[in-house]
């Protein structure tokens, strides 16, 4: 008991620590990102650009597609270029062709090696040489870079509009034409991509050779290569890692941990009652599988895009659900269906917890899956028709498609389900309450439920964060604390400490030993994970500290991802501990397999692009969805798969339980997931990568690399693995469909308390 309160003030000394720091380095960001002038003025006093322009080009980009629609500083989708990138490269390239004609009259390509280097030498220092003077609140340009952005400029204007001689590129980047009606976008838009190319290239202001990206993206022509810092504290990362898993060796070396105790002849569980709220949950897992279904048949529909552009098997398809809908239906759906398993899970296990049915708990859970029903389904249909019918950033931010992955809905969606994550909060408080107010050796685990819950309800609050004219910097910092802190960390201490909680009442493992395991591991996930946060922020805008401290705790994140080979090791002897456990063979192989793909998806394929060095060249790659894919589905979709089907096993009729759907359900989704990474996703990141060090990342995202005949190979080579994936889903369906049939042997129906050998 002594060593349990010692770790549970451990946890809260490292938690507000680390969020101590998160929050000063936030500031540090605010106070280094790069800055929006007033004007933008050439030489000759003409004013190129506002910063009313440049913040409206913001707005303009988000709701053409935002980050649905190429990236800028390297975080979006994959088919169009990165925005940043592709104007930086196409400025050069302007810049040094009007300065071989205007020196040499002759074009860049015809003039000596002498004039090659001057001219070279000259752009160089022309697009790194910073011009922004505070005083006045201007860049200021010489006349021949005006007349290169200029030209620039006419290039996304007549992409985004409707120039009919950029239909072929705007079918390779899967753009529809128009993508920006009212001219006023389109006049303000290359404003915002100029704005983000400049950010960087130039130096910052007292410092040489360090642009406010950190010299990201890699472009030869205006020397943007790695800094210093970045392969310095690259380097640090590895030998942190390396430390790190040596510590974790040793100390589960010097362990002593008690053996499990010896399995029950018989399922503990056996006769629970589901209460009416946990009935009222069973709806909810057939969402999730509906979900599910959808979000892979939007995948199919956005993976065959890079292919096709705007058809599917010749099909216009894209006329009516474009490129941009379908991939943020994709992505956003990623996210739904996952927290929707875990929270009914929440609402299905607090009942059984502390034996206790609040008054109108059912209609709670009732009347919660409904607001849910209405936000799923009315941000999507939203979304799709602003994208749709172009209704402008207005509409878009609040109701439709703000452009941001993984955060798209509008601002009004986000607010419903911010309340219905605190009503969630509060269903989960007043079932759990009577166990946590209960001595036991279980109420350390059910605390950390709780307090996950809670943060989990508390966290998504950061999405209400940035307004419509937020910095982009700041936008994406906030963002990631969304994505990084609620999905991969509050989310996953949530489902963990469930997973202890399922072993303990079946008896499997010892509650003591799993209340001190489940802080322990706690610590040592968030004390990565909370900082770890920060390497998605290394080029955005971001100071040097932001790298250094980015590069060694994302490295820490890895640590225990290297252990969890032991604990599925461990659950698979479970399996074998006495005959009935087989009962839950499939829960647990869905366990199992988040171990596996924790190590695979999350440790290996995260490490190898989270280091500075690595992300440098492969941010905006194919190699970042590999890792996405297999950690997101591979880790948080086997979670909640797993969750889901030790709920069902609760509520459903015992003899319309099919082992054998199941055991095709888990082969195909896992075999599939590996092969849409292995043979599709990371071979096509390696080339890009090799494209992205040898050439710059404009080339590695440009349409001769993109729909090179490698590339296209790679994506029909996906189809193999995405059907397999798919059949995966169509046997959970049907296992699911089969349980609501009439079985010989029906789950009880009447509400009833758990035995009281059963309390926790």
């Amino acid at each position: 008991m002594q060593s349990s309160r010692k770790l549970w003030r451990w946890l809260a000394i490292m938690f507000f620590a680390s969020f101590a720091v998160l929050g000063w380095l936030g500031r540090e960001i605010y106070l280094a990102a790069p800055p929006i002038p007033k004007d933008v003025v050439a030489a000759n006093g003409q004013v190129i650009y506002t910063g009313e322009q440049i913040q409206r080009g913001q707005e303009a980009w988000l709701q053409a597609g935002g980050q649905q629609l190429g990236t800028v500083w390297g975080h979006g989708s994959y088919v169009a270029p990165d925005w940043s990138a592709d104007w930086l490269h196409r400025e050069a390239l302007a810049l040094r062709e009007r300065l071989a004609e205007e020196h040499y009259g002759r074009p860049y390509a015809e003039i000596g090696a002498d004039a090659t280097a001057s001219v070279d030498a000259q752009v160089k220092s022309t697009l790194r040489t910073n011009t922004y003077d505070a005083a006045s609140d201007t860049i200021t340009v010489d006349n021949d870079r005006a007349a290169a952005m200029a030209q620039v400029a006419d290039h996304y204007k007549g992409l985004f509009g409707t120039d009919p001689s950029l239909d072929k590129l705007r079918e390779q980047y899967a753009m529809m034409p128009g993508s920006l009606p009212d001219k006023q976008d389109l006049d303000a838009l290359p404003a915002f991509f100029f704005w983000s190319a400049w950010a960087a290239a130039t130096d910052r202001p007292g410092e040489t050779h360090l642009s406010y990206t950190s010299n990201w993206p890699h472009e030869p022509i205006v020397d943007n290569v790695p800094t210093t810092a970045n392969g310095m504290w690259s380097i640090a990362s590895f030998v942190g890692l390396i430390a790190g898993i040596a510590a974790m060796i040793w100390f589960h070396a010097t362990q002593h941990d008690e053996s499990d105790p010896a399995a029950p002849k018989s399922d503990p569980l056996f006769n629970l009652v589901p209460t009416a709220s946990m009935r009222a949950t069973m709806k909810y897992f057939y969402v999730v599988i509906a979900l599910m279904g959808l979000q892979v048949i939007m995948g199919v529909i956005t993976a065959h895009y890079s292919v096709e552009g705007n058809s599917f098997f010749g099909i216009p398809l894209a006329t009516v659900l474009p490129w941009v809908a379908s991939r943020t239906i994709h992505t956003q759906l990623a996210v739904l269906w996952i927290a929707t398993a875990w929270l009914a899970t929440g609402l299905y296990i607090g009942p059984a917890l502390s034996g206790r049915e609040p008054k109108y708990q059912a209609l709670g859970v009732n009347a919660l899956l409904v607001a849910l029903v209405v936000v799923v389904v009315g941000s999507l249909v939203c979304g799709w028709l602003g994208t749709l019918q172009k209704m402008g950033f207005n509409f878009n931010f609040w109701i439709g498609n703000q452009g941001l992955e993984y955060t798209s809905m509008g601002r009004i969606w986000q607010i419903l389900l911010f309340i219905g994550l605190m009503f969630w909060l509060l269903l989960m408080g007043r079932a759990l309450w009577p166990a946590l107010m209960r001595p036991s050796e279980s109420r350390g685990l059910i605390a950390m439920v709780f307090i996950a819950a809670t943060c989990i309800g508390l966290f998504y609050a950061t999405s209400l964060v940035w307004g419509q004219h937020t910095h982009y910097s700041m936008i994406e910092y906030w963002r990631w604390w969304l994505v990084h802190l609620w999905v991969e960390g509050f989310f996953e201490v949530f489902a963990t400490a469930v997973i202890a909680l399922i072993f303990s009442r079946l008896g499997l493992i010892r509650a003591s030993t799993a209340n001190i395991a489940i802080v322990l591991e706690t610590i040592v996930f968030l004390f990565g994970g909370i900082l770890g946060t920060l390497h998605h922020l290394y080029f955005t805008g971001s100071p040097t500290s932001v790298i250094a401290v980015g590069a060694m705790f994302s490295a820490l994140e890895v640590v225990p991802l290297a252990m969890v080979g032991f604990e599925g090791y461990k659950n698979y002897q479970r399996m074998k501990s006495a005959p009935w456990v087989a009962n839950y063979k499939w829960i647990i192989l869905c366990f199992i397999a988040v171990g596996f793909w924790n190590t695979v998806g999350a440790g290996l394929l995260g490490f190898a692009i989270n280091p500075p060095i690595s992300l440098y060249y492969v941010q905006g790659l194919n190699l970042t969805p590999a890792h996405g894919h297999a950690a997101l589905f591979g880790v948080y979709g086997m979670l909640g798969i797993g969750l889901t089907l030790f709920c069902l096993r609760g509520l459903a009729p015992r003899a319309n339980w099919s082992d054998v759907l199941l055991k095709r359900m888990f082969w195909c989704l896992n075999i599939g997931l590996a092969m849409m990474v292995f043979l599709a996703l990371v071979p096509s990141g390696i080339y890009q990568a090799w494209t992205s060090v040898e050439y710059g990342l404009w080339y590695a995202r440009s349409p001769e690399v993109v729909h090179s005949a490698f590339m296209q190979a790679m994506v029909w080579l996906r189809v193999p693995g995405d059907l397999v994936f798919a059949f995966g889903i169509v046997f959970l369906a049907a296992f699911a469909l089969k349980l609501l049939g009439r079985g010989k042997e029906s789950a009880p129906v009447i509400a009833a308390q758990p035995a009281r050998s059963q309390a926790p």
